[in-house]
């Protein structure tokens, strides 16, 4: 089974849904259910989508990319938690550069900020 086999299993068994109720909620069969948590087939994005909007969580965690379901961590004690570990200034770094996350805004807004500073001078 791969991770995003894994963590679609997960959801919905936490969730207490049968393969064939979440079937029937995102338009599919439980045959396709089955063959996604088992790794057999990939879920197209929008399903993917799907069951980000439908569980609340990140698709950051559905790919396995961190094990926090609300996605990248976004708050100043896991930023600093982060740095004190070995590979946390890469960790760091990724956040900044991955598209969509907080510290990603964040970098843009700085940078926007530097440059429109620059200009004025």
């Amino acid at each position: 089974m791969n991770i995003v086999g894994e963590r679609l299993k997960e959801l919905r068994v936490n969730a207490r849904y049968s393969q064939k109720q979440l079937a029937e909620l995102c338009e599919t069969t439980q045959a396709t259910i089955g063959r996604y948590e088992m790794g057999v087939a990939e879920p197209p994005l929008q399903k993917l989508l799907w069951y980000a909007d439908f569980f609340n969580v990140s698709l950051d965690y559905i790919f396995g990319r961190t094990d926090n379901p609300k996605g990248m961590s976004q708050s100043k004690e896991a930023l600093k938690s982060a740095l004190a570990v070995d590979g946390g200034l890469e960790t760091l770094m990724t956040m900044c550069f991955t598209p969509g996350t907080v510290f990603n805004e964040k970098l843009k807004d700085a940078i926007v900020q530097v440059l429109r500073e620059v200009k004025e001078e």
